[in-house]
């Protein structure tokens, strides 16, 4: 015989009462707009990283940008930030400044300009400082990615899906760059609509949608290699899927456009400072040496892991990498979206210097938040996934936004 406590009745009751009360609550956001919960999901992601910035700057000591324990909008103005204030209040140099030994000093060249030109318009129009102009254009820039990236994935997921792809995007470990002075939420948008606009063939409408992302940041490059590969597989395949002239033609043009202007900025900072390695000289000024393709991962290796797995470690990563675009969950994200991916992780080992900012990198690689959704479609696991995406944003933020990790006293930027 069973007896049940009195408390334990009770316990259930009220567990079912708010559960029902959750569900009566929730049920009209079941018939809503998409456009409307993507908006809420990507409003609620925004404010868990509020809170995380709000309190990791309640911890942050003094720094260049601000006193001990600064309010938000200081605390988010820093590091990146700062030079693209600094292009907001007086644009570029006309000459690249160098130390004496000829080699470059850090400069505004190294940012895009679409980002702070966007944070100036706002401003003139609503006589908002540089502070909370940018914060809020790069705030609003994420609102459109997330849109954006729900619109791509439904062309390959169910509308549960698709959404769960974009929580994923917005709860990502990084995810707190979308709200604070960074170009990188402005350059997500137009990374999506340009992958949605060449998987839907409309090559026209994609050429100015290119040039806005090459000048916001520099994914360029990658970028050309998708389309020109995009191109060859409908050559190869176009007994079966008919490739018209017309396309063909506006096909050539966007991979032209796309290649050049993946080059734009550098020939942009060549004919502004009369310099011609004006923009590839700043860009490696922060690592202190010449840029050398491939070379710094194996550097980074080796002193990570010594002469002897060093090496080897890049090799690694790269046959992971091909093993996991090649999984189940990947490849149902389409061709056009594994190339990208498999493209631009390519261009990060070409020229990237492996460093703290590595992890703000990846963020162009979020065609993989729709694939971590089709691993389950288990409830436990799509909100486990969230709740470790929330975990990661707090080592993120205490670890790399302060300007001295607490652990370690070092300056390491996000």
């Amino acid at each position: 015989m069973t007896v049940r406590s009195s408390a334990g009745a009770s316990t259930t009751t009220i567990n079912d009462e708010l559960y029902a009360l959750l569900r009566r609550f929730l049920s009209p956001l079941r018939r809503a707009p998409w456009w409307l919960k993507v908006t809420l999901l990507y409003g609620a992601a925004r404010l868990v990283s509020f809170a995380i910035l709000l309190g990791a700057a309640w911890h942050a000591e003094a720094s260049p940008w601000g006193g001990k324990q600064p309010d938000y909008l200081t605390f988010i103005n820093r590091w990146d930030a700062g030079w693209y204030e600094r292009i907001y209040d007086g644009g570029y140099p006309t000459t690249i400044p160098r130390n004496e030994d000829g080699t470059a000093q850090p400069n505004q060249w190294a940012f895009y300009p679409v980002f702070p030109l966007l944070a100036r318009a706002l401003s003139n129009v609503t006589g908002l400082a540089w502070a909370p102009a940018a914060a809020v254009v790069a705030t609003v820039a994420g609102l459109a990615a997330a849109l954006m990236i729900y619109v791509l994935f439904r062309h390959f997921a169910s509308p549960s899906t698709a959404l769960w792809g974009v929580a994923f995007f917005a709860m990502f470990p990084i995810s707190p760059v979308l709200q604070v002075p960074y170009a990188e939420s402005l350059g997500t948008f137009f990374l999506a609509a340009a992958l949605y606009l060449l998987i839907k063939r409309n090559y026209w409408a994609a050429m100015p949608v290119v040039m806005l992302m090459c000048l916001s940041r520099p994914a360029g490059a990658p970028f050309a290699a998708v389309v020109g590969i995009h191109l060859l597989l409908r050559l190869w395949h176009r007994k079966t899927d008919p490739f018209p002239a017309k396309e063909m033609l506006s096909g050539a043009l966007l991979a032209l456009v796309s290649l050049v202007m993946a080059f734009s900025w550098i020939f942009i900072a060549w004919w502004w400072t009369g310099d011609r390695s004006a923009y590839t000289d700043t860009e490696t000024a922060w690592r202190g040496e010449d840029l050398v393709l491939f070379k710094p991962w194996f550097d980074a290796s080796v002193d990570l892991v010594g002469p002897f797995w060093g090496p080897l470690l890049p090799l690694l990563l790269v046959a992971l990498a091909a093993l996991f675009l090649n999984s189940r969950a990947v490849r149902a994200i389409g061709v056009d979206l594994r190339i990208w991916c498999g493209m631009y992780l390519l261009y990060l080992m070409a020229v990237l210097h492996p460093q703290s900012s590595t992890f703000r990198m990846m963020l162009p690689l979020f065609p993989l938040a729709l694939a971590a959704a089709f691993i389950s479609t288990s409830k436990a696991y799509r909100w486990s996934v969230l709740v470790m995406f929330g975990v990661l944003q707090i080592v993120w933020v205490v670890w790399l936004w302060q300007f001295a990790a607490i652990s370690t006293g070092q300056a390491w930027p996000p």
